[in-house]
């Protein structure tokens, strides 16, 4: 049991504490950065799952990254991908996707992709998600080469 940011061996209590909280082992020190992060940023539980998973797969993500306008919960600067959790997926309104509209329009016309994945496939996919946004940035990656 170690932490996955820092690697340091985790007692028990921190352990479980973590465990509890975000289903992911943090020490003490890093399980306070995200408990900051959460109350600043609003940044759903599950993008911090997602987070930790796309590290562990090799890639190097930036949580709540600023692309000029907004915060995006996830971004890929290599390819430029940026990836936002959606927590109201299941209630979104017209208003809401006509906004998700023009925030993805504003980051196309800055060059990056944007993606919107619902908190509950990363809840309950997440290898599976990993996974798919690896095979996202492969073609992104390929596509920015041949540009």
């Amino acid at each position: 049991m170690t932490c996955l940011e820092c690697k340091e061996r985790l007692n028990y209590i921190d352990h479980k504490n973590a465990m509890d909280a975000f289903g992911l082992e943090l020490c003490a020190k890093h399980m306070l950065r995200v408990e900051k992060i959460i109350k600043l940023k609003g940044t759903p539980k599950e993008a911090i799952q997602l987070y930790y998973g796309l590290k562990d797969a090799g890639i190097d993500p930036t949580l709540e990254w600023w692309d000029g306008k907004k915060s995006v919960d996830i971004a890929i600067s290599r390819v430029r991908l940026n990836i936002e959790v959606d927590t109201e997926y299941h209630r979104i309104s017209h208003e809401q996707a006509i906004t998700d509209l023009e925030e993805a329009m504003h980051s196309f016309k800055n060059g990056f992709t944007t993606i919107r994945i619902p908190h509950v496939i990363i809840k309950f996919y997440l290898k599976e998600t990993v996974q798919n946004i690896l095979g996202i940035a492969e073609g992104l990656k390929a596509n920015i080469k041949a540009i």
